[in-house]
């Protein structure tokens, strides 16, 4: 069960990273670009806000640009 979990996380990474927008996450501010490769590494939506500053809404919105996949 574990190793299931494991391997559907290392999945949700692979796709997050192979369809981000790196271009324009490059082109971001430090504390922007970081919260997005947090989220990108671990999906968490919540503490990749809080790491841009931003309200839960508003870093998906920037997560939207960045064309990152929320996946569950």
């Amino acid at each position: 069960m574990a190793d299931a979990l494991a391997e559907r996380e290392r999945e949700a990474r692979e796709l997050r990273r192979r369809e981000a927008d790196w271009n324009y996450i490059n082109s971001l501010p430090p504390k922007l670009k970081a919260a997005l490769l947090f989220y990108i590494e671990t999906g968490d939506l919540y503490i990749a806000a809080k790491i841009a500053g931003l309200k839960v809404e508003e870093f998906n919105e920037l997560r939207i640009k960045a064309k990152i996949p929320h996946v569950n």
